[in-house]
Order: C-alpha cells, then sequence, then structure tokens
C-alpha cells in the first residue's frame, strides 16, 4: 500500500446522524439549487439530500462508503420518484472526483471539512457552491451563515461560494 493511500482518512468516522428536513430545506435554499446544477452529497446517508436536490430539478450524486446506506438511499429515492436523476457511489468521499459538481453539500465534521477544503478550492470551478450543516471549514470565511430551529436545537448552516472573497 503507498503511503499517500494510507493516509486517506476513512468514513464512517463520522457517526450518521441525518440531518432534519428543515436544515435540508435550508440547504437547498441556502445554495440556490435549480435544475442544471449537480448537487454532491458526500456521506449522504439516507438520501435526503440527494432527494430534495432531485426534485429540485437538479443532478445529484449521493457518496457514502457504508454500502446499507447507499442502498437505504436507493430505495428512498425510488420511492420518491427522482432515481432516475440521483448516481448512488459506495465509495470514500476522499476519492470522489468533485470537478462535475456545481454543489457539494457536507454534514460531515470540522477535521473532515478542513481536510476537504484544499480539494474543494482545487477540484470545483468558480461559482460553485459548498454548503455544511453545523461544521465549519477551519479558517475559510463562510460567505452566508443561516440558522434553523429545530426541537430547541439551533442548527448553523453554512455556504462558501468559490472564487468569491
Amino acid at each position: 500500500m503507498c503511503a499517500a493511500a494510507a493516509a486517506q482518512p476513512r468514513a464512517p468516522a463520522v457517526r450518521y446522524e441525518p440531518s432534519p428536513m428543515s436544515v435540508v430545506q435550508a440547504m437547498m435554499d441556502l445554495a440556490a439549487v435549480k435544475a442544471g446544477d449537480v448537487v454532491y452529497d458526500l456521506g449522504c446517508g439516507d438520501g435526503r439530500i440527494v432527494i430534495a436536490a432531485a426534485e429540485l430539478g437538479a443532478r445529484a450524486v449521493c457518496v457514502d462508503i457504508d454500502p446499507l446506506r447507499v442502498a437505504e438511499a436507493q430505495e428512498n429515492a425510488r420511492k420518491a420518484g427522482v432515481a432516475e436523476r440521483v448516481e448512488f457511489r459506495n465509495e470514500n468521499l476522499f476519492d470522489t472526483d468533485l470537478r462535475q459538481a456545481s454543489v457539494v453539500m457536507l454534514f460531515l465534521s470540522l477535521d473532515f471539512n478542513r481536510t476537504l477544503r484544499p480539494r474543494l478550492q482545487r477540484e470545483l470551478e468558480p461559482g460553485s457552491r459548498v454548503v455544511s450543516h453545523w461544521h465549519r471549514m477551519g479558517d475559510w470565511k463562510p460567505h452566508k451563515t443561516v440558522h434553523v430551529r429545530h426541537e430547541r436545537r439551533e442548527h448553523e448552516v453554512f455556504l462558501w461560494v468559490i472564487g468569491s472573497k
């Protein structure tokens, strides 16, 4: 095994917790997801984010290292009638080619976000949007932050736009 491969973080180091639907809606609104977008959800879990994006007319890519989550997401997308608009990938999100994404959605951890940040900035086109539920990107200042209240908890959602100051 090469040293670079050994150094790559392996998921699921992040505990699975689905974003409440009110947060998912805020993520869609913050990124202004629309037809023509390609939305990647890294660590897609049950697929609720890619389903919401597909319902808005976007194409979506659901990436999860857990094959059971990918199967659950596929079934949920089928039930929602949007499976043809979603690509499902059972792979490590650190191995995912992000160059086709216009929007990347995250609900991972601060450490995962910091590790992904250089790749996001390198692989995404200017104007691409990155949205994270709860976790910042270190010292990368968000373009916008919204707060969503759900069941007595305050959820922060952050937006970064590639190439904006």
